[in-house]
C-alpha cells in the first residue's frame, strides 16, 4: 500500500508538525488548508513532491473535490489526519449565534466529512488509517488564558505540536489499533 497521507489544517499548529514529521518518515503528502498560499508555504517546507490544496472542511462539494484531485495526482489517500479547526471560544452570553454555527461546521461536521470521503477509498483498499486531533498550545489557542490553565495540568505546561505529532503518526502506523482515543494532555485527565 503506498503511503499516502492528508492532512487537513497542515498549514499550521499540529497538522504541520504532523506534516513535517510525516515527510522524514517517506510519506507522500497532501498539505490542506483553507489558505491555500499557507498550504504551498508548508508543503514546500516538506521538500519533495508533497501536494498542497486548499480547501474548506464545512463544504462537502469542496471536502468530494480535494479528494479527487489529491487521487488523479498522489494517489489513493491510505492515511488521514484531521487536524482543521477553527477557536470561537468566548463567554456564552457574548457569543454570536453565527461563531458557534461556524466552529461546529469546521471543527465536527468538517472532520465527519472528510472521513466520509477518505473511507469510500480505503473500503476498496480494504484498509487505511484516520486520525482526528484535539488541540495543545497554538496560535488558535493562543487567546486563551494560559497561566490559569497550566496551573491545572500536572506537567506544568502545554503540550507542543511534535508531541502530539508523534502520537499521532503512531496511531497511523498501527493497524490493529481501531476506535480508540488515546490522550495526549500532559496529565490533565487524571485530574478531571
Amino acid at each position: 500500500m503506498d503511503k499516502v497521507c492528508a492532512v487537513f489544517g497542515g498549514s499550521r499548529g499540529i497538522g504541520r508538525a504532523v506534516a513535517q514529521l510525516m515527510a522524514r518518515k517517506g510519506y507522500r503528502l497532501a498539505v490542506i488548508a483553507r489558505n491555500l498560499e499557507g498550504a504551498k508555504a508548508a508543503a514546500g517546507d516538506l521538500g519533495g513532491d508533497h501536494l498542497a490544496f486548499s480547501c474548506d472542511v464545512a463544504k462537502e462539494h469542496d471536502v468530494q473535490n480535494t479528494f479527487e484531485e489529491m487521487e488523479k495526482h498522489l494517489g489513493r489517500v491510505n492515511f488521514l489526519v484531521n487536524a482543521a479547526g477553527i477557536n470561537r471560544d468566548g463567554l456564552l452570553v457574548r457569543t454570536k449565534t453565527e461563531d458557534m454555527v461556524s466552529q461546529l461546521h469546521t471543527n465536527l461536521l468538517g472532520s465527519m466529512l472528510t472521513c466520509k470521503a477518505a473511507m469510500r477509498t480505503m473500503i476498496q483498499q480494504q484498509g487505511g488509517s484516520i486520525v482526528n486531533v484535539g488541540f495543545v498550545h497554538t496560535d488558535m489557542t493562543k487567546d486563551l488564558k494560559e497561566e490559569h490553565l497550566k496551573k491545572n495540568i500536572p506537567l506544568g505546561r502545554f503540550g507542543e505540536t511534535i508531541e502530539v505529532a508523534h502520537a499521532v503518526v503512531f496511531l497511523l502506523e498501527s493497524p490493529y489499533i481501531t476506535g480508540h482515543v488515546l490522550v495526549v494532555d500532559g496529565g490533565l485527565q487524571l485530574i478531571l
